[in-house]
């Protein structure tokens, strides 16, 4: 018993399991957004959830295969699981191959439209992985392939593509890319060296931290939209406001000059933010009304 927990903390860390908390809230959000259309099953939601952690620790696998060689070169990623030998390529593929396996029966569990468009959109986040080589978009790939989320809840539970659910996919899209872009400023150096593209490679530091910027006040300007598409709760713009303040914070706590608090921003301000888009959610439609 205590190989295998030891193997599955292991894994864990291989994907950046802990990451899950980025994108699930959001996920979240829309199962509520999507109730008011549709009822929703306990069995529905914890397919809905099946789904996420399947698709997720697919792609965070894909990409740590796909990136090996250049983690083991790289300082900061060096001791990752697969360059430091903890995980064989070989366990990796199997490990991707169970998880995509469990999103595809996720998606059929719910639906034979989900089914069908599981495998496209394995596609689509599997090409994240190969994006930095080819695109400094990179980062909105990434953004988009997370992104995708909440209106694949919306289909998943309405059956139909919603516009409305639209926005708070690009509040998500816009939100992972903009922080993926202060990520990427570590890796300028390697990036160069190694012929990858991104932002900061391309056009600076200080331009990729001002373009994360107008990423992210896009990403305000979706989460306070959904205040009247939906309608929620006053007290859902308190939360936003809230969230407003707290990418303030992140981007202050970054310099052109000064990367060594990009880890602080990223891993405890975000994840912050992400939980508070669910709370604010379910608090302002609690208080509109839509439970």
């Amino acid at each position: 018993m205590k190989g295998i927990f030891s193997k599955t903390i292991t894994y864990g860390r291989m994907i950046k399991f802990s990451h899950t908390v980025f994108a699930l809230p959001f996920a979240l959000a829309a199962v509520i957004l999507a109730h008011r259309e549709t009822r929703i099953t306990w069995h529905m939601l914890l397919w809905i959830i099946m789904a996420m952690v399947g698709a997720r620790s697919a792609a965070m696998g894909f990409n740590r295969l796909a990136d090996a060689s250049l983690d083991a070169r790289n300082p900061r990623t060096a001791l990752r699981e697969i360059p430091k030998g903890t995980i064989s390529r070989g366990q990796a593929s199997v490990f991707v191959l169970a998880s995509a396996l469990l999103f595809v029966i996720a998606s059929a569990r719910l639906s034979m439209r989900c089914f069908l468009l599981s495998f496209p959109v394995l596609g689509v986040l599997f090409l994240y992985s190969h994006a930095k080589r080819f695109t400094w978009l990179a980062h909105l790939v990434l953004g988009f392939s997370i992104g995708m989320v909440p209106m694949a809840v919306g289909i998943a539970l309405n059956g139909a593509l919603s516009w409305k659910m639209g926005i708070l996919s690009l509040a998500l899209l816009s939100y992972i890319g903009g922080f993926d872009i202060l990520y990427a400023c570590q890796d300028v150096d390697f990036d160069k060296k190694e012929g990858l593209y991104s932002i900061p490679a391309r056009f600076g530091i200080a331009t990729a931290m001002r373009t994360s910027t107008v990423l992210h006040v896009l990403s305000v300007m979706c989460l306070a939209s959904l205040y009247w598409l939906f309608p929620l709760g006053r007290v859902y713009l308190v939360f936003v406001g809230i969230i407003a303040g707290l990418f303030i914070l992140e981007h202050s706590l970054v310099h052109p000059d000064n990367l060594t608090r990009i880890d602080m921003a990223f891993f405890h301000v975000n994840s912050i933010i992400s939980v508070l888009v669910f709370i604010a959610v379910l608090t302002g439609d609690l208080m509109g009304g839509g439970l």
